[in-house]
């Protein structure tokens, strides 16, 4: 305390002595709050009127107290700025080193910077290489996957389409038609009550539909170049 300045000790004693006042004045708070609880008519708005006034009071003393608060900062603010400013006058070269000091942790900054960026860059070349292959790759195995699809699909239709030409046959299975075959696809019955076979198979006879009406086979016909040599 004697060795600050003495504006300074000056404020901080006048900043105590505001600190013993607002103790006075909150102990005349408490006791006129009591007085004020037990007093009736007259007497508690008298001290209603006193206790309003200590409050009053008191935020004054709390409001100079602010404001030379604020006083003591600047001032040493002041004589802080005053003290930098001696010391450079006393040692010229003190501003100097620290401004070297400032660009050398500034430029070393800006380089540890520079290589983040470059090996930042760097990394997203590598992976933008890395995605597009990536990207490549899969392209190429959907494509080998989709033709797969097409060419089972192709083979399937492709055997769906042909007829059965060699059906299985059951040993135990009747056989039909002049080509003595199971029966399979369209067939048509020949109208003749008498005939041998009975059932034919629309390709060996030559029909794509069935005719209207009756229909008979070039054997009971009689139509012999239309009659397919049975099998044996």
């Amino acid at each position: 305390m004697d060795n600050l300045p003495d504006d300074l000790q000056r404020k901080i004693t006048q900043l105590r002595e505001l600190d013993s006042q607002c103790k006075e004045i909150m102990q005349d708070i408490d006791r006129h709050h009591l007085c004020m609880n037990e007093a009736e008519g007259q007497a508690k708005r008298k001290s209603y009127i006193i206790f309003q006034r200590a409050l009053l009071k008191f935020q004054e003393i709390g409001d100079e107290k602010l404001n030379m608060l604020s006083f003591i900062i600047d001032l040493i603010e002041n004589r802080s700025r005053q003290l930098e400013q001696d010391l450079e006058n006393l040692d010229p070269t003190l501003g100097k080193d620290n401004d070297k000091e400032d660009f050398s942790s500034n430029t070393k900054v800006k380089q540890e910077n520079d290589r983040n960026e470059k090996t930042g860059s760097k990394r997203q070349r590598r992976q933008k290489t890395h995605d597009i292959s990536k990207d490549e790759d899969k392209k190429e195995e959907k494509d080998r996957v989709s033709k797969k699809k097409k060419k089972r699909k192709t083979k399937k239709e492709k055997e769906s389409e042909k007829s059965p030409i060699d059906p299985p046959i059951d040993p135990d299975e009747p056989t039909y038609c002049d080509c003595n075959q199971v029966s399979y696809g369209e067939m048509i019955g020949c109208d003749n009550d008498l005939c041998p076979i009975e059932w034919f198979h629309f390709s060996c006879v030559n029909l794509t539909s069935k005719p209207k009406g009756k229909w008979y086979c070039p054997r009971c016909r009689g139509d012999k170049s239309n009659v397919k040599r049975q099998d044996k």
